[in-house]
């Protein structure tokens, strides 16, 4: 059994079968973690940066696309919401300072926007107008000109949130790092000569009927120094 064992090396050792007899089991091997995931990503973490994350906020739009979907959702909806919110809190301080408030339903008086009395009036009132729906219900005077001004400034800041954000979503929709979980590479890769050089060798497969044009592949070569 010690000639046995020599033989095989250390990393064999001796079972016993119910059958007695004797097998040698194969050494397990250990699970390796991955320097490049199979969807292009670099498995890094970046340490003592101390300041250094200040740069993300210079670059919000990047930073915006590459955070996971349930964080861009998240900041999709507050967005929406505070600035809704806000916009709406505006229109109604407007009611509330010309004294629209206290003749909402007054045929004969004249306020800055019509049949706004209160503040779920006033966030229906913004909710039309930035949507566009425009029931006619509601509808600003012309003897209002900080409702006309505030209207600018509404229009103006909904399509700068509007460009910011759907253009956000559709930059991260339209990344193709999901195409990369139909594509199959190969368990091994070997060093071969190959045109008088040596060149390592392994092989792609793609499981989709569509093929992909002006594809690239990079390789990452990991030195231990």
């Amino acid at each position: 059994m010690a000639a046995l064992r020599r033989k095989f090396g250390e990393d064999y050792q001796v079972v016993n079968t119910n059958r007695d007899t004797t097998a040698f089991s194969a050494p397990v091997k250990k699970k390796r973690q991955r320097f490049v995931e199979k969807n292009g990503r670099c498995n890094v973490q970046h340490g003592n940066l101390g300041g250094e994350t200040s740069r993300y906020i210079s670059d919000l739009f990047t930073t915006l696309v590459d955070l996971k979907w349930r964080w861009n959702l998240l900041i999709f909806v507050l967005t929406y919401t505070v600035a809704w919110l806000v916009m709406a809190s505006m229109w109604w301080i407007i009611a509330y300072i010309r004294g629209d408030i206290n003749h909402g339903h007054d045929s004969s008086y004249t306020p800055c926007v019509a049949n706004v009395y209160n503040f779920p009036s006033a966030f229906l009132f913004f909710i039309e107008t930035e949507a566009t729906i425009g029931y006619g219900y509601r509808y600003i005077t012309e003897k209002c000109p900080e409702g006309i001004i505030l209207f600018l400034f509404q229009s103006l800041l909904g399509s700068i949130v509007d460009a910011f954000l759907i253009g956000c979503m559709f930059i991260k929709m339209s990344q193709p790092k999901k195409r990369a979980e139909t594509l199959m590479f190969s368990q091994d890769s070997v060093i071969s000569q190959r045109d008088g050089k040596l060149c390592l060798m392994f092989r792609v497969g793609n499981l989709r009927n569509s093929h992909m044009v002006s594809a690239q592949i990079r390789c990452k070569l990991i030195k231990v120094r």
